[in-house]
């Protein structure tokens, strides 16, 4: 969603006036998620949400059936990402709600817009003990910005727009709404409210220049990216940024592809602490502009744990009090803006002192040109390896050659997740969607359906470690039900790899996590997929071409790992 200094976000207008005409409740409901521009909801329908079900029937909105309500959420956290609109999922009271937490709190920690809409037990009944009756109101506050039951039909107007209204806002997450059964059976004349927009206010200029003079003193300067580039589409600003000034950059994992990977002076992802490459550029950085960065994303303990970095807080809301995070400015405005006018600052600094300002900068620091030289020396050394069971660097280049610039990859959470974020090249943003925040296993399969559904001209790749596959394996019947061809690799080593990394790291041994799989092919043939297990790596490049073609079933590509290498991620020996 793009957004300039005049750039808007959805915001409301005053209460609308009644009508004459009343509504059912749950019609109501509905005609507020119209308004809003809802296309699809996702979810499962029970007893006490049956009035909207029965509502939506009349409606544009697109119910898709999901096989899980976690599966849901994540659907409905990745339409969010990827169109810059409120995502929605629907579940029923008790059960129903408790099975969307997950994913509606990974939703909220990846700053991801998404409403949940939950059913609810009569009113009269709430307080007391009755049938599946439990507080959800209280159960969502912890994993959402704000949450409602609605008591009367008249409020659903304000209640709808409030709760997108905050899921919208910087920073975006998940809001919350019950609607008790009888309250959805009233009457109410009261219409939606329409959004307006409204437009953010400018950097304030003295803090533009200050920001302009510290980047223009600094002898190291490093442009940090965070995930608020990826959700407020200000991709174009920060490359212009970071070309015309020649400063060198790197990104989170929830930030690749807002600069480009092939970029001359970009040192790609940091955020898998002592054995990132990127971690030792940022330790020799002087100077740090930190642009829509999450805290959640990387500590600044593990690059500012000395408090000797000068630091520039750009982004949509301030800083977070934080010991190892202790901006010298901090301008609070639109990203793009902001970019934009400390680069216009920069070069009119430039034109009045030519003799001693050089733009863009000539010289890279030696050791970030180093780490640039091995990441990429790194990956292309397996591009040749056909070894089998296959080497994580092998499976990832080869995705990489696979796909276009534009298609779509989701990480699931796992060893796997800190292999595609380390070297999987991304050229343009949501293209490589990696969970970071709640860091959620199950994530990648629901979030490939809503990825196709949003895209489905570009192929879409869920890369899935053997364990999280299994997590919402349910929804390969709602991909399948749907025709919608998205393509799974698995990556197999019968163990919970990360974890048993983790727990021979601290302990040299490894306690509970070691596991069985299914027969993949004959998974995926019952639920009408086309399933492969790879005995090669030719075969693994053969069927990855073949699952492109597919244009209406799910391919599964179950392939073998070589792990052996994982201890590079936590003790590589570069530095």
């Amino acid at each position: 969603m793009l957004i300039d200094a005049d750039k808007s976000l959805e915001q409301s207008t005053s209460p609308s006036k009644p009508v004459n005409q009343k509504i059912k409740a749950s019609d109501l409901l509905v005609k507020c998620l119209e308004t809003e521009e809802v296309e699809y909801i996702f979810g499962i329908p029970g007893e006490e949400n049956a009035d909207l079900m029965i509502s939506l029937m009349d409606s544009k909105i697109k119910f898709i059936l999901t096989r899980h309500e976690q599966g849901a959420a994540f659907m409905a956290d990745v339409y969010g990402r990827l169109t810059g609109k409120v995502g929605v999922c629907l579940a029923t009271l008790g059960p129903g709600a408790t099975n969307l937490v997950t994913g509606v709190a990974n939703a909220n920690m990846d700053r991801s817009r998404l409403i949940a809409i939950t059913g609810q037990k009569d009113s009269h009944l709430l307080h007391k003990e009755s049938h599946q009756n439990m507080d959800a109101i209280t159960m969502f506050k912890p994993i959402t910005k704000w949450n409602w039951s609605i008591r009367n039909a008249k409020n659903i107007p304000e209640i709808v727009r409030r709760a997108f209204k905050i899921a919208l806002s910087e920073k975006p997450g998940a809001t919350h709404i019950e609607l008790p059964q009888d309250i959805a059976k009233r009457k109410s004349n009261i219409p939606p409210i329409i959004p307006q927009k409204i437009r953010r206010s400018k950097a304030n200029e003295d803090l533009i220049k200050e920001a302009a003079e510290i980047i223009l003193q600094a002898k190291r300067p490093m442009l940090f990216i965070g995930n608020g580039c990826i959700r407020e589409d200000a991709s174009e600003a920060i490359r212009r940024f970071a070309e015309r000034t020649g400063i060198c950059s790197m990104n989170t994992f929830m930030a690749k592809g807002v600069i480009r990977d092939d970029q001359e002076r970009h040192l790609r992802t940091i955020g898998i602490k002592d054995a990132d490459h990127a971690l030792l550029a940022m330790k020799e950085a002087d100077v740090v502009i930190a642009v829509g960065l999450d805290l959640v994303e990387y500590s600044p303990i593990s690059w500012n744990s000395e408090l000797n970095k000068t630091i520039i807080h750009i982004d949509f809301t301030p800083s977070e009090v934080y010991t190892f995070y202790r901006p010298e400015v901090e301008i609070v405005s639109d990203i793009e803006y902001a970019i934009n006018a400390i680069l216009e600052e920069m070069e009119k600094q430039q034109k009045q002192h030519p003799e001693s300002i050089d733009l863009p900068r000539k010289d890279i620091p030696e050791t970030f040109e180093r780490i640039r030289q091995e990441v990429d020396t790194r990956t292309e050394s397996f591009k040749n390896d056909n070894s089998y069971p296959i080497q994580p660097e092998k499976l990832v280049s080869d995705v990489r050659d696979a796909l276009d610039e534009k298609d779509i990859v989701l990480s699931d959470v796992g060893a796997h997740k800190l292999w595609i974020s380390k070297i999987y090249k991304t050229y343009e943003p949501n293209t490589c969607i990696i969970p970071n925040g709640f860091c959620s296993m199950g994530f990648a399969v629901p979030g490939a359906i809503a990825a196709k559904i949003v895209y489905p001209e570009r192929n879409v790749v869920a890369m899935c470690g053997d364990a999280g596959f299994l997590m919402n394996v349910q929804e390969l019947e709602t991909a399948t039900r749907l025709k919608i061809p998205i393509i799974i690799v698995i990556w197999c080593d019968r163990d919970l790899g990360l974890i048993s990394l983790k727990q021979l790291d601290e302990f040299g041994k490894t306690s509970h996590t070691k596991f069985d799989n299914p027969d993949f092919v004959y998974l995926a043939k019952s639920f009408g997929a086309v399933g492969h297990h790879v005995k090669s790596v030719k075969e693994f490049e053969e069927k990855l071409q073949e699952a492109k073609l597919e244009k209406e079933k799910v391919t599964i590509i179950a392939v073998d790992v070589n792990y052996s290498r994982n201890r590079i991620l936590l003790d590589d020996n570069f530095a």
